[in-house]
């Protein structure tokens, strides 16, 4: 399946799709038979794109995790869960619609949904803010996290942005209060959490929705304190070294499954989850039943024990 959008180091899969679609445009006008040529050209393009995507660089899993035709939480929820009710509104500000939540059901099972929304084009993405929240929309969030654990019900929160908004409005409505606050409301919240980081997860933008008993990952999905070129501009002042700091950052689900900050990688269709839609949502879909099963099996106490006590474990420190 192509795609409008090609990566840099997709573009020997774009060349080889246009020899094929080349042929059969041909075939089909001078009546030729070439199915054997069209075969073997097909069955290279798919060895090369298996060999490109089990070869990638952090940048180039960066690269992909943005990439603009990738799946976003909107996208999820249409073709994995059902019954979805959008929730508006932090009751205190506005609504911001780089944020989704709502009540859904999930394998019949009835689940708030939160997450991070980009848009498609320049329209969608000034609407969206590019993925980046406000405070309202971490607040909104918030509410509705409260409002699952009050009719106990599981939390899904998928996450997908570059970060939350540093704009000076944004900071004058207590952006850095309304990312501690969640943080620490999500660590106590009575009711089993799952974070799944679908695309980018960037800084607190992302950490205030990523407190949960269950952190999953796309396979090409990244998870960091900051992003490669900003890294890079602020330690070597050159943010074309992205490269370098891409690997220094330990952003990939393989580096933080190590590290002992995510539980599980989610397997994407080879070429990611932009080639194959509805095969990532499929497998979306497994590992959450498998997690919201376990996660509903254990008592209250013993859910925020094992929270508190994952969180803890994280990073290594030492007494001075």
């Amino acid at each position: 399946m192509a795609v409008a959008y090609t990566l840099e180091f997709e573009k020997p899969l774009g060349e080889l799709e246009r020899q094929i679609d080349e042929l059969k445009r041909i075939a089909g006008d001078q009546d030729l038979d070439v199915a054997g040529e069209i075969l073997t050209l097909e069955e290279k393009l798919v060895t090369m794109r298996s060999e490109i995507y089990l070869g990638l660089t952090p940048m180039q899993r960066v690269m992909v995790a943005r990439h603009p035709r990738r799946p976003y939480t909107l996208d999820y929820l249409s073709s994995i869960f059902t019954d979805f009710i959008e929730l508006h509104g932090d009751r205190l500000f506005r609504d911001d619609p780089a944020i989704v939540g709502g009540w859904a059901r999930l394998a019949g099972q009835s689940v708030m949904v939160i997450g991070h929304q980009k848009g498609r084009d320049t329209k969608e993405n000034l609407k969206r803010n590019f993925g980046m929240p406000h405070p309202e929309g971490y607040r909104k969030a918030l509410r509705l996290m409260q409002l699952a654990a009050r009719f106990e019900a599981p939390i899904v929160t998928l996450i997908d942005t570059p970060g939350a908004y540093p704009g000076l409005g944004a900071e004058e409505r207590g952006q850095s209060e309304a990312l501690a606050r969640n943080i620490l409301e999500m660590s106590v919240l009575p009711t089993p959490i799952i974070s799944v980081v679908i695309g980018e997860g960037g800084s607190g933008g992302a950490l205030a929705l990523g407190v949960s008993d269950r952190i999953l990952m796309f396979e090409n999905s990244v998870y960091s304190v900051i992003s490669p070129e900003g890294c890079a501009a602020i330690l070597w002042k050159d943010a074309t070294l992205r490269e370098r700091a891409a690997e220094a950052l330990c952003l990939t689900p393989n580096d933080l499954v190590r590290l002992g900050i995510v539980d599980e990688i989610i397997a994407e269709p080879v070429g990611g989850a932009h080639f194959d839609p509805d095969a990532a949502g499929e497998s979306l879909r497994t590992a959450l039943i498998k997690q919201l099963t376990e996660l509903r099996r254990m008592r209250t106490e013993k859910l925020l024990k094992r929270r508190q006590e994952k969180y803890a474990a994280m990073g290594a420190y030492a007494d001075a």
